[in-house]
């Protein structure tokens, strides 16, 4: 079949690189792609924000399944237009995709179909006032989240009054995240591990893929503000068969029959982010989207038919047969600009790659760009250095990728040095 990939980042270089791997693929378009994807695929340009101009390309293309990536056009309903016109599409419709882009939304449906979460207070942007009088009386630390998308930057984790007033008024009146923060939630902190789920969903069936960790700040170990994402590792230990049942029980099973019961069957990945409390698995936050880095690292764990899999979630019938988890591990670490997650140069040439012949490793492009004859910086999150061994040792696959990384150059480099250290220690 015909394949239209939508996005540009690391993410959606590894969904094409797992694709592109389908026997049940004629041609893969994406759109707009990057370096990274050049050689999987054919990349184009497309102005995906404007439905029109991808259902035109689809029907000149003859295309029959189109995977979004990220999460903004999935929450603008590209979907729901696709679907509209007859085109296959795997990503949830718009209603859907609010579990992720509104976040008051997904904690009600939680508390309401009791899925355990952290317990949480709302305001709206005219309620400021009560925000400020809980904040004075309430426990800390607390944590304070813009309720729109915000790239993965919304979350402020506040350990004293004074930083959850100034988190207020970054959300509210600086409105640092524009519209996204005229809502926030303030919830409790909760302490435990992270860790990551993906179900892949026909709407009411799904296929879980390995568990992973990722690492959000941006400092070694777990220090600094907030980032989409520095690294992530797969399979992760600490997520043992009883916790994933525990996950899949509580939290998948009931997340997909409540968005089916509220009138949002939810097709496509399902991103649970979880904490791994001593009360048992609790939901940080739901995505309606692979995760960033996570994909990175869990989809090089896969065999068999990647896009057959996804082909039937959209068709609503899924196959889990299409594909099996391989044993072995990956580690994907981040090589991030100087200044991420604030501000952050653009356009310094990268060197090394070409170094690289380790085929245990992969090069995911996350911000990059050709110029001229160079690929050069164009993000604050520019490769995701993932590698991949049989065995699942992951002090050795980190070793590996590590030893791959310290091979590539650009001005202002920074990665953390740790990642999954919590799973080797």
């Amino acid at each position: 079949m015909n394949v239209l990939l939508i996005g540009s980042g690391g993410r959606e270089h590894a969904l094409a690189y797992k694709i592109s791997e389908s026997k049940s693929l004629s041609k893969l378009y994406i759109a707009p792609g990057n370096p990274g994807t050049e050689n999987l695929g054919e990349n184009v340009s497309l102005n995906i924000n404007m439905s029109v101009d991808v259902i035109k390309f689809c029907s000149q293309k003859n295309i029959e399944l189109v995977v979004i990536g990220p999460e903004q056009p999935l929450v603008d309903g590209l979907t729901d237009r696709l679907v509209e016109n007859g085109i296959n599409v795997f990503g949830p419709s718009a209603s859907a995709a609010r579990i992720e882009g509104d976040k008051v939304f997904a904690k009600d449906l939680m508390w309401k179909y009791n899925i355990p979460t952290a317990a949480y207070h709302t305001f709206g942007v005219d309620e400021q006032y009560d925000a400020f009088n809980h904040i004075k009386v309430c426990e800390l630390p607390i944590v304070i989240k813009a309720s729109g998308l915000a790239a993965g930057k919304g979350v402020l984790i506040c350990n004293t009054r004074e930083e959850a007033l100034q988190a207020l008024n970054t959300c509210m009146v600086d409105k640092k995240f524009g519209t996204s923060g005229e809502m926030v939630v303030v919830e409790e902190f909760m302490t435990g591990q992270e860790a990551s789920v993906f179900a892949i969903s026909d709407g009411k069936d799904y296929f879980l893929l390995p568990a992973a960790q990722d690492h959000k700040r941006i400092y070694d170990n777990d220090e600094g503000p907030n980032t989409g994402g520095m690294g992530a590792y797969a399979p992760a230990p600490i997520v043992t068969d009883k916790i994933l049942k525990d996950v899949e029980e509580q939290v998948i099973k009931p997340a997909l029959e409540a968005m089916e019961k509220e009138g949002n069957p939810y097709k496509g990945c399902l991103y649970c982010g979880l904490m791994l409390t001593d009360q048992g698995p609790k939901v940080v936050e739901f995505n309606c989207r692979f995760g960033d880095p996570e994909t990175q690292a869990i989809l090089p764990l896969l065999q068999g038919d990647f896009l057959s899999l996804l082909y039937s979630s959209a068709a609503g019938k899924i196959d889990k047969e299409a594909v099996t988890i391989k044993d072995g591990s990956c580690v994907t670490v981040i090589a991030a600009s100087k200044g991420y997650p604030d501000e952050y140069e653009k356009g310094l040439e990268i060197t090394g790659l070409d170094e690289i012949k380790d085929d245990s490793i992969i090069i995911f492009h996350a911000g990059t760009k050709r110029s001229e004859n160079k690929i050069v910086t164009s993000g604050g999150r520019v490769l995701g250095v993932s590698a991949i061994k049989e065995e699942a040792d992951l002090g050795k696959t980190k070793t590996v990728a590590y030893e791959a990384l310290n091979k590539i150059s650009f001005d202002g480099i920074y990665f953390r040095t740790d990642i999954a250290d919590k799973a080797i220690n």
